[in-house]
């Protein structure tokens, strides 16, 4: 009985979408809602904002780690410098790679972790830990238990939008941010804003369907679910469907206008790297394009979350793509990164001002995260292998002491200075909870006889970057 009692309050949680599952919040929030910008393919940190001299001093020498190393692929060649020069940025000092150097007028606002690690150097494991906490499929991403526990903020658009790289997704595709056992309806939608048809589905496109006939089905359709649900009051999934698509109908009149930037002012287009739409591109990845697109993104990411919507993933760089569209730069770091790199820091940097000037970013959490680093010795004289063993996140906004670095790396960005004392993606995932007003042991759900959270059983504030 007991069991069955328990069942019935976590279905009971579960069809309240509105409001989401926590009725009342662990502690004051400093933050409401939530932008992920997710480098998909392993961005380095050593060529961004984790200097180190020492590569610089010892540029082209053997790599010596001091203890056996077994990597992804070969890349224990010689030391390798970042082929970018690093400058101090902001009150605070912080030294940023030339490709980044936009992010430098908003450099005093974030805060950088350069000792976080990760478990393993297989991408799809390691973005799966990064976007859900958990190395193996089947288990929520985090928008999703944030949509879950605390909600929506508005009527008309999801509580968690995913801007995948318009190329294609990265590994794991939609499994990064499904619902898993969570209720279907606090999932990611998915919005590629720089298609045609931006939200598959959306819009009927076959001209025998019309405004009558869609009156009339949905009269029969609300007959059919209320017959159902007279017959099956227990059952929430109904609902939870029914609810679905009620916001379907919204987002027809609600989502073309949040993505349609044609009536922002040229000085926003401008600051978001957006002053040549339409431009043609050459097949080699290039600066410019990456501005382009993934300035789009961050733009439309902040006309989303000034309509509530809670949660905004983006994403940098589809899966295994030749030539390179991603971040895993195991031939040629300068080739790749650096119009990555670049598209990345005009974005971000637009949308962290934007949302200050608009009185946004005090109330959102900026969270920026790649699946793992890369190693400091070279990789065909060019390239980096893979670094599970330390790599950068950096956070601002909500909660955030800006202009502050907690955790460094050793003098190669190799592992962790203190290896007894790492971030692990556990701790971040607590930190962001806690931002929002939930603690993380406290926000769970039974499954399979376990009572899962996004943080498994592990998780630390991380204090010294909080306000």
């Amino acid at each position: 009985m007991a069991m069955l009692a328990r069942e019935k309050e976590t279905l009971a949680a579960i069809s309240n979408t509105t409001r989401g599952s926590l009725q009342v919040l662990h502690h004051p929030p400093k933050a409401t809602r939530v932008v992920q910008l997710f480098m998909g393919g392993a961005a380095s940190h050593l060529d961004m904002f984790d200097h180190k001299p020492a590569l610089e001093q010892h540029h082209g020498e053997p790599s010596d780690f001091g203890e056996p190393i077994e990597l992804f692929q070969n890349g224990l060649g010689p030391w390798m410098k970042s082929p970018w020069k690093f400058a101090a940025h902001g009150e605070s000092g912080k030294m940023l790679s030339e490709v980044v150097a936009p992010l430098g007028a908003c450099v005093d606002d974030m805060a950088f972790i350069h000792n976080v690690t990760g478990k393993t150097g297989v991408h799809s494991q390691a973005t799966y830990l990064q976007a859900t906490g958990f190395q193996d499929p089947g288990f929520p991403g985090m928008g999703s238990w944030i949509s879950y526990a605390l909600g929506s903020l508005n009527d008309n658009l999801p509580t968690f939008v995913v801007l995948p790289d318009h190329r294609g997704y990265a590994s794991n595709g939609p499994k990064n941010w499904a619902s898993a056992f969570l209720p279907a309806h606090s999932q990611g939608t998915t919005i590629f804003p720089q298609r045609s048809n931006p939200i598959d589905d959306l819009q009927a496109l076959a001209k025998f369907v019309t405004a009558e006939s869609d009156r009339d089905g949905f009269a029969l359709l609300k007959k059919l679910n209320g017959d159902y649900q007279i017959a099956r009051p227990d059952d929430s999934r109904l609902e939870s469907r029914i609810r679905s698509y009620e916001l379907a109908a919204k987002m027809q009149l609600a989502a073309p206008t949040a993505l349609d930037i044609s009536e922002e002012p040229e000085h926003i287009l401008k600051m978001y790297g957006l002053d040549k739409l339409g431009a043609t591109y050459p097949a080699e990845i290039n600066a410019p394009e990456e501005i382009e697109y993934f300035g789009r993104k961050c733009l439309i990411a902040r006309r989303l979350l000034e309509r509530d919507v809670r949660f905004v993933q983006i994403w940098s760089g589809n899966d295994n793509s030749f030539p390179r569209r991603n971040w895993d730069s195991h031939e040629n770091i300068a080739r790749d990164h650096g119009p990555l790199a670049t598209g990345m820091a005009v974005g971000a940097a637009a949308l962290i001002q934007d949302l200050k000037q608009r009185g946004l970013l005090n109330e959102t959490l900026v969270l920026w995260t790649t699946e793992f680093g890369r190693m400091p010795s070279s990789q065909g004289g060019t390239g980096r292998d893979h670094n599970p063993f330390v790599f950068t996140n950096w956070l601002c906004g909500g909660g955030i002491q800006g202009g502050t670095t907690h955790g460094l790396s050793d003098q190669w960005g190799y592992k962790p200075l203190d290896r007894d004392n790492p971030t692990q993606v556990y701790d971040i995932h607590a930190t962001m909870l806690h931002l929002l007003g939930i603690d993380h042991e406290k926000l769970t759900v039974r499954h399979n006889g376990i009572d899962r959270r996004l943080t498994d059983v592990h998780g630390h504030l991380i204090q010294e970057i909080l306000t």
